[in-house]
């Protein structure tokens, strides 16, 4: 189960099932928030949007919203920004039941393949299509395996989920542990999962490994996994967060999806928001969380301490062997030659030892966390070394809690109510968004129609254009049910406007019935198109464009159909076809809304408020006034 400190390899199995049921989908950007922590927006063929975090060493799973990032990327996010942007993600696979995730990117004829490592430190590496190492996130070199540019990765053996029955139980015959650590470190299943299984298989979990029945438990794990896979029942417990339901006392749940309970279950970081100003936060207030997260951080320090304590007079007998082992070879051979043997031994108390450390006289062994010892010193002085540690992050909290005491938090000043909006793409062109959320983007000339119907008009976009000469080519980026407001749009920035009609035909065709290709003797001219086939056509449509300002959730001149706009904007006018020029409409329109708003508003809205925002959706030639809205 997923627990504070980080995911099992089971839990991996329910997160893959998930990622890998939303493909294929397409690397948006990658992010980096801090020295390790990675997050991958991607795009679905659905555009739905999915968030993932990977935090190495520890998780990895969807979010709802990217927290706050740097403006500035980290340096190792640029570098797979530069690789994998735009690439198709073709698989998301864990590796056996190791720790080991494998998201294999389809960039033009190229295969990557992005490694997420989430055991001891974790790491992200991006491996060519031979899995050779282009970079790292963070460069190792161990005892056997080196994780360095140019070298090529190495997968650990094959686990219970790989191997056969018959492998696995001649697996489980070598073993001389009990069977809940052979199942718990020998099979990667975790303590929670592998007392699980002697609960399935009524196989008392201090029976030997070797006396159990292979079989029966081969069974239950592979069980165990196809659940996961395909009947998840996401829960929280007090234990912490399962894929499934295993008769723990629930806390919480089930939900719908496995990320969804992890999502409640991590403590959440700050969302991002696209059109909210993040609230302010005093200064003692940042210190008072600043110290809050510092402690959180102590405790788990001193839980990792005594748990490693714990692991060491566990197996007291083995540790006191390799260190005086170690102490008697090192006077006798180099640390070079010491570090050859260990990587020989595959079975005996050697296999134990994952990394020398040869300037420090030291290693660090593997009892299911990584525990450092100095060879030169006894078991007691090396549990020392932790007791100390120990004692120094409680000072550490002791120090935080008195300083938190000190800290008085102030009263936090009043935030302004008006946010500017970010800019966005469409921006530079005419649009609006329908009463469903759809976005509708128009050409405001040649240059623009071209532009949008060359890099903007997409396979399930409508091309929506009115029955006139000289018209804004208008693309809705998506479905709408609100076609209504959509013809409206691209009636009133036409040339009717100009010739002062009052309503005109309008059609719709499909991304594919528009074309640049033209018949022997026929030209078209830039910003005019060729539309072939049926089209739906949208007759008599009226003449209208609502100029308003909008507040929340960011305050800006928006401008479109009445029925639109009206929802979404505080003050108001409404134009028709008439005889005012647009500059004259645009200052007029300025001076009308100005007298709307609250006079303690008025200096706070002059960055939104303003003729040049205004003119942006004044239609092409002459306007009245129909009516002010208030």
């Amino acid at each position: 189960m997923a627990t504070m400190q980080g995911m099992n390899a089971v839990d991996l199995v329910a997160v893959t099932a998930e990622l890998s049921d939303m493909l294929p989908c397409w690397v948006h950007k990658i992010y980096q928030s801090d020295a390790k922590t990675i997050y991958i927006r991607l795009n679905t063929a659905n555009k739905e949007k999915i968030n993932l975090l990977i935090d190495p060493g520890k998780r990895m799973h969807q979010i709802a919203e990217l927290p706050s990032l740097p403006k500035l990327p980290p340096q190792y996010a640029m570098f797979l920004r530069k690789y994998v942007n735009g690439g198709r993600v073709t698989a998301i696979s864990q590796y056996g039941l190791q720790r080991t995730i494998s998201i294999d990117i389809q960039k033009s004829e190229q295969l990557f393949h992005l490694i997420i490592e989430l055991f001891d430190e974790g790491n992200v590496i991006l491996c060519a299509e031979d899995y050779t190492i282009i970079h790292p996130l963070v460069r190792h070199r161990f005892k056997d395996r080196s994780v360095l540019p140019g070298v090529v990765y190495q997968f650990f053996s094959p686990d219970v989920s790989q191997i056969t029955r018959e492998e696995f139980a001649a697996q489980l015959a070598q073993d001389d542990r009990d069977v809940v650590r052979a199942l718990a470190i020998g099979s990667y299943l975790g303590g929670m999962y592998a007392e699980y299984i002697c609960t399935l298989t009524q196989i008392p979990k201090e029976t030997a490994a070797a006396d159990a029945d292979a079989n029966q438990i081969y069974d239950a794990i592979h069980t165990l996994l196809t659940t996961v896979k395909t009947k998840r029942t996401p829960i929280i417990t007090d234990k912490g967060c399962n894929p499934i339901d295993m008769g723990i006392q629930i806390q919480s749940g089930p939900y719908n999806t496995y990320w969804q309970a992890l999502e409640a279950f991590y403590p959440a970081a700050i969302p991002k928001t696209k059109s909210e100003k993040r609230p302010f936060i005093s200064r003692e207030d940042r210190i008072r969380a600043q110290q809050e997260g510092a402690i959180k951080k102590f405790e788990r320090k001193i839980a990792e301490n005594e748990r490693k304590l714990e692991l060491i007079y566990e197996n007291y007998q083995l540790v006191s062997d390799v260190i005086a082992t170690l102490h008697t070879v090192s006077k006798q051979r180099s640390w070079q030659e010491i570090e050859q043997i260990l990587q020989s031994d595959t079975t005996g108390p050697g296999s134990k030892i994952k990394t020398v450390f040869a300037d420090k006289a030291a290693v660090e062994l593997d009892l299911g966390l990584p525990v450092f010892l100095y060879v030169h010193e006894t078991l007691e002085a090396n549990c020392t070394h932790y007791y100390e540690e120990i004692k120094k992050y409680k000072r550490k909290i002791q120090g935080a809690k008195t300083a938190m005491e000190k800290v008085q938090p102030q009263k936090p000043r009043k935030v302004s109510q008006f946010v500017r909006p970010k800019k966005k793409w469409y921006h530079r062109f005419r649009w609006f968004y329908t009463s469903d959320n759809t976005l509708v983007v128009g050409g405001k000339d040649a240059g623009q129609n071209e532009e949008l119907v060359k890099k903007y008009l997409e396979g399930k976009d409508t091309f929506v254009h009115a029955d006139v000469f000289g018209a804004s080519v208008v693309i809705v980026k998506g479905q709408t049910e609100n076609w209504d407001e959509v013809s409206t749009f691209a009636a009133s920035y036409s040339g009717a406007w100009r010739s002062g009609h009052f309503f005109v035909d309008v059609y719709a065709a499909r991304p594919d019935q528009v074309s640049k290709t033209t018949e022997s003797g026929e030209y078209v001219s830039r910003g005019s198109f060729i539309v072939r086939g049926e089209r739906q056509w949208f007759k008599e449509v009226p003449l209208h464009v609502m100029i308003g300002l909008q507040i929340k959730p960011s305050t800006q001149i928006i401008g479109g159909p009445q029925k639109a706009i009206s929802q979404r904007v505080e003050y108001a006018i409404t134009l028709i076809p008439g005889m005012y020029e647009p500059n004259d409409v645009a200052k007029k329109a300025v001076k009308i809304l100005r007298e709307k708003v609250p006079p303690a508003d008025a200096a706070a809205l002059k960055f939104a408020l303003h003729a040049e925002a205004i003119a942006a959706f004044v239609p092409p030639g002459g306007s009245d006034f129909e009516k002010t809205e208030g």
